[in-house]
């Protein structure tokens, strides 16, 4: 009988990024989102790491990774305490269905709580029915009538132009 391989979560460091940047790549290629990437393993050093913009732990079977969970801080304002939110999690394929995203999922769970953090919230795509029946077995709970809206690169640009000169403390803005 082979031996059951023991779980390591830990952390991510600067020197991941390159294996947080494949992951993620991964999951979007799973998602069939690749052609949206352009996340380099440089940016991740200098906007996760350098500038702190996220958090991520790598989960490791015989000090080889197995998969990733990449975080950012959230705040509640109907509770008026911050929260985590989930960007991706993924487990390579061959070690899928062995408790391993469950785990990285608990132990961020336990990374909020410590933290005094009351939320821990993803996304899931609509199509993915199996991940969404997953994680309402572990008791999270969908969230009805909320939509996410994204303004990026050309449109982002282009909306933050009508804007004028927000520099001013204290301008009045006229609708």
């Amino acid at each position: 009988m082979e031996k059951k391989k023991e779980l390591i979560i830990r952390h991510a460091i600067k020197s991941d990024a390159a294996v947080i940047c494949k992951y993620i790549r991964d999951l979007a290629a799973y998602e069939n989102e690749l052609q949206y990437v352009h996340v380099t393993p440089e940016r991740l050093e200098e906007h996760m790491f350098d500038k702190g913009g996220a958090k991520a732990l790598i989960a490791e079977v015989d000090s080889k990774p197995v998969g990733f969970a990449l975080y950012h801080h959230s705040f509640s304002t109907f509770l008026g305490k911050p929260g985590i939110a989930l960007v991706d999690l993924f487990i390579e394929p061959e070690y899928r269905n062995r408790g391993y995203g469950k785990a990285v999922l608990s132990r961020l769970a336990k990374i909020a709580a410590d933290e005094g953090c009351e939320r821990l919230e993803w996304w899931v795509h609509d199509w993915n029915q199996d991940a969404a029946k997953r994680y309402v077995s572990w008791g999270a709970q969908p969230i009805d009538n909320i939509r996410v809206y994204r303004l990026s690169e050309e449109r982002l640009t282009a909306f933050a132009q009508t804007s004028g000169n927000n520099d001013t403390v204290g301008q009045s803005i006229e609708a």
